[in-house]
């Protein structure tokens, strides 16, 4: 799992931003749903390569060049980064329309908004690779039209640890009752940011495609219970190198970008202020004081539970302070050193979470 340190956050984003062509997002200057049409206008009208030109793109932005280096299919339902995995290799084993029934026989591609949202072959979408990525042809139909949040109740596990099941109504997943598919830890950014492209880039159309994780309107696009997970994820995964080679990858095929891998602030611009604390609550005792600061300190009051980690997310949503469990004194814990602004403070605790909004004056 990729350590979510201010000092790698900040590495990766100045990578990112030293590949983004010149003048590329200039006109992006909003805030808001005004900055998510700046970036629609920006990235629609993309060069469409075809549904078969996606194993071409997949040469170049999907090989295995970061776990075990060695060219192979990195495919993120079956990737695992720590231990042995099925391994593909691009033009062996493509899907044929046999075989599929476990995994590791057939690879094909998989929309991350499945195909049902917006209609079988309807282009561009359909070949958009920015969000149809290569998978293990048995895992793509496990998920098949699945949202994407936690899972609580286990149904199914997958070779690398991703699993369906029902959904955790709770915490920061809290508000959805059905089956969700959830990824392993080392890719939920990345899926969120694909995600989140989607919203942008089909901006103009999505209010007309009904989907588990979509509310029906072209600004805000997703549920407020996708929104907290797919924020939480993104902000919990920072931006990989990884990713940003394949932003360039795609980018060379298709001549446009995912703004959110080149600036994953912008997801807390457009939108972070949609963030339910209400849902997040692991105690109503919990308590941070004084707010607003006017020194940069705060203290964090719990009534008897342990914190587990507890990180410090500027405007833009970049961390820029995590504690993995930090020092409690008395139930007390302090986050201090912060300059003038607003801030989100979130603390973890047994697999949950809350979220905090604080101003340092």
């Amino acid at each position: 799992m990729k350590k979510n340190f201010t000092t790698l956050l900040l590495l990766l984003v100045s990578i990112c931003f030293a590949q983004i062509p010149n003048g590329y997002y200039n006109s992006a200057t909003g805030t808001g749903y005004i900055l998510k049409t700046q970036l629609h206008n920006i990235i629609k009208n993309h060069n469409d390569r075809g549904y078969s030109g996606l194993y071409v793109t997949y040469t170049t932005s999907d090989k295995d060049f970061y776990y075990e280096n060695d060219g192979t299919m990195l495919d993120m339902y079956t990737e695992n980064p720590t231990g042995a995995e099925c391994e593909f290799t691009y033009g062996i084993n493509q899907d044929d329309g046999t075989l599929g029934n476990a995994e590791c026989e057939r690879y094909n591609r998989e929309h991350l908004i499945p195909q049902s949202v917006f209609g079988s072959g309807v282009t561009p979408m359909y070949s958009d690779a920015h969000f149809v990525v290569p998978s293990d042809k048995y895992v793509n139909a496990q998920r098949g039209d699945l949202p994407f949040s936690r899972v609580n109740a286990v149904t199914n596990t997958y070779s690398n640890g991703s699993k369906k099941g029902n959904n955790l109504n709770s915490g920061y997943s809290n508000g959805y009752n059905g089956t969700v598919f959830e990824p392993i830890n080392e890719f939920k950014g990345d899926i969120a940011r694909m995600l989140l492209y989607f919203a942008t880039r089909y901006e103009d159309q999505v209010a007309n495609w009904n989907f588990a994780m979509f509310n029906n309107t072209s600004n805000q696009v997703f549920t407020n219970q996708a929104i907290n997970v797919l924020l939480t994820w993104s902000n919990d995964d920072p931006v990989s190198q990884r990713e940003i080679d394949r932003n360039n990858a795609i980018y060379a095929r298709q001549n446009n970008r995912n703004p959110y891998i080149d600036h994953p602030e912008y997801a807390m611009q457009i939108w972070g202020s949609l963030l339910n604390t209400d849902q997040y609550l692991l105690d109503p005792t919990v308590t941070i004081s004084p707010n607003p600061s006017n020194d940069g300190r705060f203290t964090i009051t719990t009534s008897s539970f342990a914190i587990d980690a507890i990180s410090v997310l500027n405007v833009n949503g970049q961390v820029i302070q995590y504690f993995k469990n930090p020092a409690v004194f008395d139930n007390q814990y302090e986050v201090s050193n912060l300059s003038k602004g607003f801030y989100f403070i979130t603390i973890d605790s047994n697999n949950q979470r809350i979220t905090k909004k604080v101003i340092v004056n």
